[in-house]
């Protein structure tokens, strides 16, 4: 029961975010128990709104210059930022990768996306089911506190970052790629020991 209650949550949170990526991912931190994830993460306040500037900017200068013809989600972990997503071409990627490394407090880019077509709403739905069970099982697993990873799912690759130790950051890794429907895992974290 509490496996399936905690799936719902975070399927839940999943979901939301999906719909609203591009819009509010401040409305969506602040609606999740703002002040309880401010208080396990182990960034400072100051980086973890510094983050929010960060993802919002860039995603807003992607889409005033590129609008729909690209999917491209923005997540930033302590001034590293992570592109995912589809591209049409390779100068619309180097000028959103460009744009990326040029906004202030960016320490570094690691670009993952891809020159192709824009992804389906049914493949995004499921990289946001797949993340869900990832969060899922590493509450289950209870091997770290699960608010300390960061977890981004596109075309069934999962993103792992966050501040960690190497043990939290190999148990995040073993329990994401043991998650059913997962084909890579990438480690983009910050290690602190």
């Amino acid at each position: 029961m509490k496996r399936r209650l905690l799936f719902a949550l975070f399927a839940g949170i999943s979901a939301g975010t999906a719909l609203l990526a591009g819009c509010a991912p401040v409305l969506v931190a602040g609606a999740v128990g703002g002040t309880a994830l401010v208080a396990t993460d182990r960034r400072s306040a100051g980086a973890q709104l510094d983050d929010e500037s960060i993802e919002l900017k860039i995603a807003n200068n992607i889409g005033a210059g590129f609008g729909d013809q690209v999917h491209v989600n923005v997540t930033s972990y302590n001034g590293i930022v992570l592109l995912t997503g589809e591209v049409p071409a390779q100068e619309t990627l180097n000028s959103i990768v460009d744009i990326a490394r040029k906004t202030p407090k960016v320490r570094t880019v690691h670009n993952e996306l891809l020159v192709g077509p824009v992804s389906s709403l049914g493949s995004r739905s499921n990289d946001s089911y797949i993340t869900a069970k990832v969060k899922s099982r590493f509450v289950e697993a209870n091997k770290f506190a699960a608010t300390r990873v960061k977890v981004v799912t596109e075309r069934q690759v999962v993103y792992l970052m966050g501040l960690v130790t190497h043990a939290e950051g190999d148990a995040a890794g073993e329990i994401a790629s043991g998650t059913s429907g997962v084909t890579r895992v990438v480690k983009v974290f910050e290690y602190i020991d």
